[in-house]
């Protein structure tokens, strides 16, 4: 995770975010705390990302590499506004003796990539249409050598796959399926039946930008609908407000990067 110290909306790279619309930088802070300490409080280790002065952008932690099995594939960001995040990710992979594999092709990290180690032997779900290009599926699984499955996006809001589907344990998921193509739909109801399915309020509140330990489901206090679906569904959602982050057009997720060794 990243400190929002230097969070603030000042260009618009996604249709959530406007420049006019002003960020109290404090509470961003505070309810950051908030959520750092909700997953610390269920059990994990957080480790943090120093935050760096012009790059507003680097508390949507998640962006910058994709973790499988200790080996760190890295991203390439799509705007130069947020290029320079690449390098501060390496720096820290790097520094804890991880494997680090440079990207050639643009691709945004756990963005758009979704990892499921017990779903049909292991599979990466991987997101294209807005951010991702699609010839970084294919680096990716030479990378990380998993087979990885190409999902794309229709709808400028849910322009990651992080805020369009997430893992909810090694084997399932939950997702918006107005997010994707029509054949992309097929294939996720194809893959995964028991799949629980968000719908628009769900989407539009940031509820599928969601960490899940496989029990817990840390999502954003907003998608109460979804809270509930997914309590029916056998876990247990644990609600954070987000408020101040949403205006840069991330949630939970994007401000958490899964370390896998």
């Amino acid at each position: 995770m990243c400190s929002p110290e230097h969070f603030a909306v000042e260009y618009a790279i996604n249709p959530w975010m406007d420049v006019t619309m002003p960020v109290d930088p404090e509470l961003a802070v505070k309810q950051w705390d908030r959520l750092r300490e909700t997953l610390v409080g269920l059990g994990h280790e957080v480790h943090l990302l120093t935050p760096e002065p012009g790059l507003p952008d680097m508390v949507f932690a998640a962006n910058g590499a994709f973790v499988v099995d200790g080996t760190v594939y890295g991203a390439q960001f799509m705007h130069e506004q947020r290029a320079a995040e690449a390098a501060a990710h390496r720096a820290f992979y790097e520094s804890q003796g991880w494997r680090f594999i440079a990207p050639s092709e643009t691709n945004e990290g756990e963005g758009d990539f979704a990892y499921l180690p017990e779903a049909h032997g292991g599979l990466i779900l991987a997101g294209h249409g807005f951010r991702t290009e699609l010839p970084a599926h294919a680096e990716a699984q030479e990378a990380l050598a998993r087979p990885v499955v190409s999902l794309r996006l229709v709808d400028p809001r849910f322009y990651h796959l992080d805020v369009a589907l997430a893992s909810l344990d090694d084997g399932n998921i939950v997702y918006y399926p107005g997010a994707f193509s029509a054949a992309s739909q097929k294939v996720l109801a194809q893959l995964f039946p028991d799949a629980v399915v968000a719908d628009d309020g769900d989407a539009l509140a940031f509820g599928l930008n969601l960490v899940s330990d496989g029990r817990n489901v840390v999502l954003n206090s907003e998608a109460s609908r979804l809270a509930g679906k997914l309590k029916a569904a056998g876990y247990t959602p644990v609600p954070v407000e987000l408020a101040e982050l949403k205006k840069g057009g991330g949630s939970v997720k994007c401000c958490v990067a899964e370390l896998r060794h």
